[in-house]
């Protein structure tokens, strides 16, 4: 939680995870590279072990959807989760949006990319982020809003 000495309140920590393309079929996709649970099951999980910040979600397979929705956002929340799936590798808008806006971003993914094919070992958005989580399965999500608590 988070306390203001000039005034009588606080308030829970704001994360948002964004999800790229295909990631809405976790669960189903691939359940050897992504497991076999869904996100919708993880965000459960997630809202339990963290009950003091408020964890949004948000899945768009349209690059410029999550454009607008980090910009949104990118000024009010505390940290951004952001799975940019195969558009981590080839967005140069995402970056852009990524260095234009406040709030942190940790760019996650599932699977340890590097481990794959070729294509997906170079990150376009990494140098606009906070930093990188990889390779836990969904653990990679819990520890990228672990990062923005300490």
């Amino acid at each position: 939680m988070y306390f203001c000495k000039d005034k009588q309140f606080q308030r829970n920590m704001k994360i948002i995870i964004i999800n790229g393309p295909n990631l809405n079929l976790l669960g189903t996709r691939e359940p050897s590279v992504y497991g076999n649970e869904s996100m919708d099951d993880y965000l459960a999980r997630l809202r339990k072990r963290f009950p003091n910040i408020e964890i949004e979600y948000y899945q768009s397979n349209i690059e410029g959807e999550l454009i607008n929705k980090m910009q949104q956002a990118g000024f009010s929340y505390d940290g951004i989760v952001l799975n940019a799936g195969a558009y981590t590798h080839t967005s140069i808008a995402l970056l852009d949006c990524i260095r234009s806006i406040s709030t942190p971003v940790v760019e996650v993914h599932i699977s340890n990319v590097n481990g794959r094919e070729e294509f997906r070992h170079h990150s376009v958005i990494a140098p606009g982020c906070k930093g990188t989580i990889q390779g836990f399965g969904l653990d990679s999500y819990r520890l990228a809003i672990e990062s923005f608590m300490g």
